[in-house]
Formats: structure tokens, C-alpha cells, sequence
């Protein structure tokens, strides 16, 4: 998953849009919507996110910065669970993300696919890592949308809970329709019902960058009927549903209202979370280093009622 990637396509298409409609615009989800232009650095997030949370405890009102630094000012719909954590209490660590207040604390968890490769399941587990998002499958990107399992799938859920780590299921998802979304909900079910797991099956619809896609004009409201259909599908199968999103498409493409009863996963590589939108769990970079694994690795933290 690259969450930036999806952030820098929409923000530049809406920046455009912004800029020639002067100052203002309304989208889905949001309203009052600013764009301003320029680059902006981590110290100036951290400054827009502690603003915009004085200003949102009167009117609603959020600032945070998409991938290519362009800060966005938008009032968000109040009838959206909020999250209910003080973001100053996010604490980092080189690598390390902690929470702690009076009614949550928090563990660590990685995400992968095949793209790490082999993987040392005990030496991620004795890093203090208690949990993993498990790529299950994809739908290629390209017109026939083929579904497809993840080449390294059994093997890593496998070598997971031989360590001892809580498991959790993510497809990548090219669904351009609610049949397509049903069908790669099936596609999960006949597979895991073999198999132990712990964590939310999570849906991952993602816009592709670097190349033309079925999904290139697939609406918000499009977007948002396929994660209700593929929920439905999934709890029906008795596991917890959960979405896979950022705050650039909870502030431009879902109707979050709709997604009310569903929990996310949020992904967001500001040193605090911007959204202030309800979530368990966050993706809180792309640059992980984690002992047993080659390479890059995404990092999440768990958010537990105590």
C-alpha cells in the first residue's frame, strides 16, 4: 500500500480545481473547502495540526497537508464519529509509535505482501511487533481485473502465527462496481476460513498513478458503495469488516456518513494523525526498518480500549 501515491494524483487534480474556482469549493464529505498552495515542512503540519484543533472545537474545521505539501482547510461533517484521542499523546521513537492516556493504550503491528519477501517471523516478533496486516490478494489494475492471491499469503500468515503475532487480512482492490467488490469479498472468504484470524479483513481500494487503470473514473460515491457492499459480504462471513483509507479521500471521495458503522484503518506519514475522523488503527510510515525483514516495511500502531 503507498497511500502517497493516491494523495499526490487527487491533491493535484484538486488543486487545480481550486485554484481556478478562486478560493472555495464543496465536494463530498466536506465543505468550505481551501487549498493553499506551497510547501509546507513536518514543523508546519505539526503547527497546522495543532491549530486546526483549537479552531475544529468551535466550527469544525480542520488543516492538514497532503503528500506534496499543499495544506488543505476544510469543515468536516459533525455527523462523522470523531476519533476520541489527544494526538499529543503520540509519541515517536525512531521507529517506535506509542499512545497511552487514561482509556487507551496502544502495540505495534507491520503490513506486508510479497514485496518484502522472505520473511523472519521470530525476529519481528522479539522486536517487539505484536501484530500483522497479511496482503491476501489483488485485482490487477490493467481491463480483465483478474483476482489474485498474494504469492507469499500462506507463508506469511503462516510463519505469523507460528511467532505468536495477531493476524489481519488487507486486499488490494480494483473493483470498479459493487458486484466486483462482492466478488473480491468471496474470493477472502473461501481462503480464510482455513486459517485463524485474529484481525479486520480490510478492504483497499487505491487509485493507480504511474499508469492508466479501470478505477481512473470510479466516483467517490462509486468508491463508497463497493466498501458497504464488501463489508456487508464480510460480516455476513462472520469476520470484522474494516476500510483502508487517508484523509484526502475521507475529505473528497467517501460519504462518510454512510461509512459511520465502519471501522478504519487510517494512513497518514505527518508525525501526528490529521484526520479527525474515528480509527483503530494507524499507518504511520512507509520507511520501517524491522528486524527479520529486508528493506522498507510500512509500521501501524494499535489503538486498545483499556
Amino acid at each position: 500500500m503507498n497511500y502517497k501515491k493516491n494523495l499526490k494524483r487527487v491533491s493535484c487534480l484538486l488543486l487545480a480545481t481550486a485554484l481556478m474556482m478562486t478560493a472555495s469549493f464543496s465536494l463530498t464529505g466536506c465543505t468550505n473547502v481551501r487549498v493553499i498552495k506551497g510547501n509546507r515542512s513536518s514543523g508546519d503540519a505539526a503547527n497546522a495540526t495543532s491549530s486546526a484543533e483549537s479552531t475544529s472545537k468551535n466550527n469544525r474545521v480542520v488543516e492538514f497537508l497532503d503528500a506534496i505539501g499543499n495544506l488543505h482547510v476544510i469543515t468536516v461533517d459533525q455527523n462523522v464519529k470523531m476519533h476520541p484521542y489527544d494526538k499529543e499523546k503520540f509519541k515517536r521513537k525512531g521507529n517506535t509509535m506509542t499512545y497511552e492516556d487514561d482509556k487507551y493504550k496502544s502495540r505495534l503491528g507491520i503490513d506486508v505482501s510479497h514485496h518484502q519477501g522472505n520473511i523472519n517471523w521470530t525476529k519481528v516478533k522479539n522486536a517487539g511487533y505484536k501484530f500483522a496486516f497479511i496482503r491476501i490478494g489483488y485485482r490487477g489494475y490493467g481491463k480483465d481485473g483478474t483476482v489474485n492471491i498474494d504469492s507469499m499469503f500462506e507463508k506469511n500468515i503462516k510463519g505469523a502465527h507460528e511467532a505468536g503475532l495477531d493476524v489481519g487480512v488487507y486486499f488490494f482492490s480494483q473493483a470498479i462496481n459493487e458486484k466486483e467488490a462482492k466478488e473480491e469479498a468471496e474470493f477472502i472468504i473461501k481462503i480464510i476460513k482455513n486459517y485463524e484470524i485474529e484481525l479486520p479483513v480490510v478492504f483497499d481500494p487505491e487509485e493507480i498513478t504511474t499508469d492508466e487503470a479501470r478505477t481512473d473514473n470510479v466516483t467517490g460515491e462509486q468508491f463508497t458503495k463497493n466498501t458497504l457492499a464488501f463489508a456487508k459480504k464480510i460480516k455476513s462471513a462472520g469476520f470484522k469488516p474494516m476500510l483502508y483509507s487517508n484523509f484526502m479521500w475521507e475529505a473528497y471521495k467517501y460519504d462518510m456518513k454512510k461509512l459511520n458503522k465502519i471501522d478504519f484503518w487510517y494512513a497518514d506519514y505527518q508525525e501526528k494523525p490529521q484526520s479527525p475522523y474515528d480509527f483503530e488503527f494507524w499507518q504511520y510510515t512507509e520507511k520501517g526498518t524491522v528486524p527479520g525483514i529486508e528493506g522498507a516495511v510500512d509500521l501501524n500502531i494499535q489503538m486498545i480500549e483499556k
